[in-house]
């Protein structure tokens, strides 16, 4: 962190929450969801708003910002990365051959991540359609014991594996944001 920056956030409620309840889009009202897919399904859709709300309000430079040398991690890497790995969970349910990569060869989604609007914009949209595209291939399995793709891999574990990546990576994106403006919050 730059010398001067200081922790903020914009929640008055609690102090360490990103914004206050009332605003959260995560927050819902009532009981929680009937079942474990329910249940699987809603964690991953608060974790997938949880990057988008991390990186929003930043310019092009401030998503591109590498952490620390020699590490190649920015917020605009994780979007990128993100919808890489959604495109990659597609070719675990399919017997097809694995679809090519959106970025290319390995870390390129990483590597390619630089401060130009039309760049950020493709990003957030790829990520966007390739989440789309996975939940629609998974919405033909709604057996969490069913065992697809090649490797047989059961339902649930996808959607675990799914809920795992986007969690490591919004603890990331915490840490990221911090040094990028100060800002801190669940």
């Amino acid at each position: 962190m730059s010398e001067g920056l200081q922790r903020w956030t914009r929640a008055t409620v609690y102090p360490d929450m990103w914004v206050n309840p009332q605003d959260d889009p995560r927050n819902s009202d009532g009981a929680s969801p009937d079942g474990e897919l329910a249940t699987l399904e809603e964690y991953l859709a608060d974790y997938r708003h949880t990057l988008l709300m991390k990186c929003e309000g930043l310019t092009p430079e401030q998503l591109a910002r590498r952490s620390v040398p020699p590490s190649t991690m920015s917020l605009l890497g994780l979007v990128r990365h993100l919808g890489e790995t959604e495109r990659d969970w597609r070719t675990w349910i399919s017997p097809e051959e694995p679809l090519s990569r959106l970025y290319g060869p390995h870390d390129a989604d990483f590597d390619g991540a630089r401060a130009d609007q039309a760049l950020v914009d493709a990003a957030f949209a790829d990520l966007a359609r390739e989440q789309r595209w996975t939940d629609e291939a998974l919405g033909a399995h709604r057996d969490l014991g069913e065992r697809v793709g090649r490797e047989q891999i059961a339902i649930r574990e996808l959607l675990v594996h799914r809920i795992e990546e986007y969690a490591r990576h919004c603890g990331h994106a915490d840490l990221l944001r911090e040094c990028i403006d100060g800002r801190v919050g669940q």
